[in-house]
């Protein structure tokens, strides 16, 4: 696959391009970044606040759909800042995993919630 049919790269791009026509470089710092990232978590957050488990697995149709646009302004901080960092996210996403496959030996973490410290 080239870069440019990578969909990750390809988002990455036109966060860049959306930013520049803006001129919104000088305000898109790592700090403000991760802070409105970290707003819009919490916007993610508010739809399943109070709800059971059960009610948050059966979101209604429209609730879903708002849902939805939260998780995308939450991807797009977050290709912003990795951008903004010069951190590959793909890549970084790959060692965590791979890491996390240390952590998590299956035959220890299957069907357990518990930390890779307590396994």
């Amino acid at each position: 696959m080239t870069p440019a049919d990578d969909p990750l790269i390809a988002l990455r791009e036109a966060l860049r391009a959306f930013a520049a026509e803006r001129d919104w470089q000088p305000f898109h710092t790592p700090k403000n970044l991760a802070m409105a990232m970290a707003g819009e978590c919490g916007e993610v957050l508010e739809h399943f606040q109070w709800l059971t488990a059960e009610q948050s697995a059966a979101l209604p149709a429209e609730v879903r759909a708002e849902v939805a646009l939260e998780l995308a302004d939450v991807l797009l901080y977050l290709v912003r800042l990795a951008d903004v960092l010069e951190v590959d996210l793909a890549a970084a996403a790959r060692r965590k995993l791979a890491l996390n496959a240390e952590r998590y030996p299956v035959e220890a973490a299957r069907g357990r919630a518990a930390k890779y410290d307590r396994l």
